[in-house]
């Protein structure tokens, strides 16, 4: 059995062996691959970048759950990031209802990691049923969907709040979903009220958002892990998404490596066969 029969039938453990140890590598060790930064990462950066700190609030709605975790989870540490390090205040809420306990994992790791105060920094006004019903009411009164936060204080009590009644007090609003509540966002945020909607979405559906991008319906838009990756780029603080690129690019990196071997094989294999088959004769 000549070299490239040997490989073309190597045990395929063997193979998904290298894959797995190629994928978690670079969780330990980044390799740093460049990433370059996309036009809608960097116009939602800039939208972010440009509220005035110790003001109105960031509302960020973290709309996913735990099925689309590691694709939004390192865009919601990012924006935190981003906002906490520009002193903006944050008002996070969720309309998914496995999103509460996301949500309050994001907004809890990154507040503790930059010392910013409950209240005065950031809130968190919990879970709403009735996706459609609670983003037009927040355009009335905020008050009127959320009387409390989702500790049970109200929200006249909470100081980073105070003067902050609807949309018109909201600079910019961004929501990290793996469903349709981008769309819900722009249909009754931003159609009725002319809410700045931003978005952060899973890789499978940032192209149904490009239309909105198109016509201003969105200001900015984060797609799946790379969108994550490009905006650690740009607040300077690498983690999962960069982390996660670099598992990616690699694995692509190994299976274009073995499917140039498998040819090779294939091919060498075969002409082995014929000088062999020409021999005998």
């Amino acid at each position: 059995m000549n070299i490239f029969e040997r490989f073309m039938q190597i045990d395929r453990r063997w193979i998904f062996l290298a894959i797995g140890i190629v994928v978690i590598i670079p969780f330990f060790f980044p390799l740093g691959l460049p990433v370059t930064v996309t036009e809608p990462v960097q116009n939602l950066y800039d939208a972010l970048d440009e509220i005035p700190p110790n003001g109105q609030p960031l509302l960020l709605a973290i709309d996913y759950a735990p099925a689309t975790l590691p694709e939004l989870e390192p865009m919601s540490l990012a924006l935190l990031r981003h906002a906490f390090s520009n002193d903006i205040n944050v008002a996070v809420l969720t309309l998914h209802p496995a999103g509460y306990g996301l949500a309050e994992r994001a907004m809890n790791q990154v507040a503790e990691e930059m010392g910013q105060v409950y209240g005065e920094d950031y809130c968190f006004l919990g879970f709403r049923p009735g996706l459609s019903a609670v983003i037009l009411g927040l355009g009335v009164n905020i008050r009127n969907v959320y009387p409390e936060d989702a500790y049970g204080t109200s929200l006249n009590d909470i100081p980073m709040l105070d003067g902050i009644r609807n949309y018109d007090d909201i600079p910019l609003l961004i929501t990290l979903a793996g469903w349709s509540a981008a769309e819900a966002w722009v249909l009754y945020a931003h159609q009725p009220y002319g809410q700045d909607v931003g978005a952060g979405v899973t890789a499978v559906m940032a192209t149904d958002l490009y239309p909105f991008l198109d016509t201003g319906q969105l200001v900015g838009l984060l797609g799946g892990m790379r969108g994550a990756a490009e905006y650690e780029g740009l607040i300077n603080h690498p983690d999962a998404g960069v982390r996660g690129m670099d598992s990616q690019s690699a694995v692509h990196i190994l299976i274009i490596i073995l499917i140039v071997l498998g040819n090779i094989a294939y091919f060498g294999a075969r002409r082995k066969k014929r000088e062999m088959e020409r021999d005998a004769a």
